[in-house]
């Protein structure tokens, strides 16, 4: 779906309303309350103005893909002094200093080199930080994220990392029109987040499921996401290409957030 470009507040607003009652109807058809589920917009290629207005309408945490954007935003939108930072993108190790430094969260954890680097500098932060372990529960050699197979060898090792609060799993589903081939990506999260909370390291959790985007967020929902990752159905569609932001992932997941 093409989502028109939201480009006054009364449409921002508008969208956001729409997104929520969306997971409100999701939450019923699934027997869960609407609180259960967390909504991230995802603010990348969005320019401040926009994001003001999101602001504005009662959005408080936002989500970005790349570090060099993120840190921009941070910097110039600092006299909102109550907004969070969440990054959902894949991170090297030369740039985790910015996300030790301002990120709320971090939600494409997947090596062991990040989580190293992460602690470094969180240490001399003097900061925890929130993190979500990607999960490439899809099987597509295009995208990001740990086999389901290594995750919970992945998960024993972050106990060396005390730093880093490990909340959950994230995951992108595959894009295709087939529902069912993009819930089985979900319930495979889900199964496994369940598999790991039986000998879970102590001071971790697996209570987080980031899973669902503008095009999937609903069957998300359905499967037990605890957290959806919105940017197009509330923003509308980015004029930047799919591959400025996910360029090793080309046209894998570029209608869906």
């Amino acid at each position: 779906m093409l989502y028109p470009q939201a480009q006054t507040q009364a449409e921002i607003t508008a969208n956001l309303a729409s997104v929520r009652e969306r997971i409100a109807a999701a939450c019923a058809r699934a027997g869960r309350l609407p609180d259960s589920v967390r909504l991230l917009p995802v603010s990348k290629t969005v320019d401040q103005s926009r994001i003001r207005m999101a602001y504005a309408a009662g959005c408080r945490v936002f989500g970005e893909n790349k570090v060099q954007e993120v840190q921009q935003k941070w910097q110039e939108m600092a006299d909102l002094g109550d907004v969070d930072w969440v990054v959902i993108g894949h991170l090297q190790t030369n740039k985790v200093k910015v996300v030790a430094k301002m990120a709320r969260e971090f939600q494409a954890l997947d090596s062991l080199r990040v989580a190293e680097a992460l602690e470094q500098r969180l240490q001399l932060e003097g900061r925890t930080l929130d993190v979500l372990v990607q999960i490439n529960t899809s099987d597509e050699a295009s995208k990001y994220g740990l086999h389901p197979d290594v995750a919970a060898s992945f998960v024993q090792q972050l106990r060396q990392f005390p730093s880093l609060r490990v909340k959950g799993l994230m995951t992108l589903a595959v894009l295709s029109t087939d529902a069912e081939r993009v819930r089985a990506c979900f319930v495979r999260l889900r199964e496994l987040r369940d598999r790991l909370r039986i000998d879970l390291p102590p001071g971790m959790h697996m209570d987080e499921l980031s899973m669902g985007m503008s095009g999937d967020f609903e069957i998300a929902i359905e499967e037990g996401a605890t957290v959806v990752r919105v940017g197009q159905a509330l923003f509308g569609a980015r004029a930047l290409p799919h591959h400025h932001y996910w360029p090793n992932q080309a046209l894998t997941q570029e209608h869906t957030q």
